[in-house]
C-alpha cells in the first residue's frame, strides 16, 4: 500500500487549516523548518504539488484541494479509533450518543459531570441530532421522545411523562390563572410531536378552549418555554425540562395536577449492540439517575 508516512499527513492538513507553515508548526509543537521539509517530502511522494507558493503565501493547489478532504477524514477517523482503544481497557470505550436538544440540554447535560467522575473509561461522543422513525444502526445509543416502541431498537423510559402547564410568571389580574376554565383567556403553544396534548389535558380537567388547537406552533420545547417568558401563551411541556425554570421563577406552574402523558424520553438502542462495554454503563447509570424524579420501565 502506497500510503505516506501519518506524520506527512498531519503537517499537510494542520498547514492547510491554517494557511501558514509557521502556525501549523505552533500547532505541532514543530519548527517550520520541520514542517517545510515535512511538506516537501510528502509532495515528493505523492508527485504532485499540494501547495502553490504565491509571493511567499501557502494556497492550496487543486490536488491540495482535492486531496485535503480525504486526509482530514482518515486522520479523524483514525482519531477517534485510538480514543476508543485507549479508553476501553476491557471497561469502556467510545460510545456515539445522539439527543433531542431539548432533552440533551435541560436534563442529560446537568448530570453528566456525575457519570463522567464515575466512569472516566467511558469516553461519549455526540452526534448532532437528526429526526427519524427510529434510532440510527450506525449510532450506539439515542435519547428519543416517543412511546419507548421503535423498530429492531431496545428502549428504557428515562422520564418525561409528567405534562405541567407553564404560564409567564406575571400576569395581569384580569388574565391570571385561577382555575383551570382560565386558560380560555390565552392562546395554548402546540408542540407539533404531541398535537393531542391540550385536548387530552382539557378533557382531562372538563374544561374548554375557543382555539383549542389554533396557537403558535413551535417544534421545540425549549422554544415553548421562551415563547411563554415573553408573553406569547400559554405551554403544556414535559416538566422533567421545565423544573428548572420553574425552580428559578421564568415560568410559573399555576395548577398543582400534572397530566400524564403517553409519550415521554427514552433512551434507546440497535439491540445488536446491547452487548457493548460503555453502553451497558451508560444505560445502568441512566436507569439510576431517572428514579430520582420518574421511575424508570422498559
Amino acid at each position: 500500500m502506497r500510503l505516506p508516512a501519518l506524520h506527512l499527513l498531519q503537517a499537510f492538513s494542520a498547514t492547510a487549516r491554517h494557511g501558514s507553515i509557521s502556525a501549523a508548526a505552533r500547532d505541532l509543537h514543530l519548527t517550520q523548518g520541520a514542517v517545510s521539509k515535512k511538506l516537501l517530502e510528502l509532495e515528493a511522494s505523492l508527485g504532485v504539488a499540494l501547495f502553490d507558493r504565491i509571493r511567499g503565501r501557502l494556497h492550496l493547489s487543486p490536488a491540495g484541494h482535492r486531496y485535503l478532504p480525504g486526509v482530514d477524514a482518515a486522520l479523524g477517523q483514525l482519531e477517534q479509533a485510538t480514543l476508543g482503544v485507549m479508553t476501553l481497557r476491557g471497561r469502556g470505550g467510545v460510545l456515539n450518543v445522539m439527543s433531542t436538544p431539548t432533552f440533551g440540554a435541560k436534563w442529560l447535560i446537568p448530570r453528566l459531570p456525575r457519570f463522567l467522575a464515575q466512569h472516566p473509561e467511558v469516553f461519549l461522543n455526540f452526534v448532532p441530532f437528526s429526526r427519524g422513525a427510529s434510532p440510527d444502526p450506525d449510532l450506539d445509543c439515542a435519547l428519543l421522545y416517543g412511546n419507548g416502541t421503535w423498530p429492531g431498537a431496545s428502549s428504557h423510559y428515562i422520564a418525561g411523562h409528567e405534562y405541567v402547564v407553564i404560564a409567564p410568571p406575571r400576569l395581569p389580574a384580569s388574565s391570571r390563572l385561577r382555575r383551570p376554565r382560565d386558560i380560555a383567556l390565552h392562546a395554548l403553544l402546540q408542540h407539533p410531536a404531541e398535537p393531542g396534548a391540550w385536548p387530552r389535558w382539557c378533557e382531562l380537567h372538563g374544561v374548554s378552549h375557543p382555539a383549542l388547537m389554533q396557537g403558535p406552533k413551535l417544534d421545540q420545547v425549549t422554544s415553548i418555554v421562551r415563547a411563554v417568558m415573553a408573553g406569547m401563551g400559554l405551554g403544556l411541556v414535559p416538566r422533567c425540562v421545565v423544573q428548572d425554570d420553574i425552580d428559578a421563577g421564568l415560568v410559573a406552574a399555576p395548577f398543582s395536577k400534572d397530566m400524564v402523558g403517553e409519550a415521554g424520553y427514552y433512551l434507546t438502542y440497535p439491540e445488536g449492540k446491547n452487548h457493548l462495554p460503555p453502553l451497558a454503563t451508560f444505560r445502568d447509570w441512566m436507569l439510576q439517575e431517572a428514579t430520582g424524579r420518574d421511575a424508570p420501565a422498559t
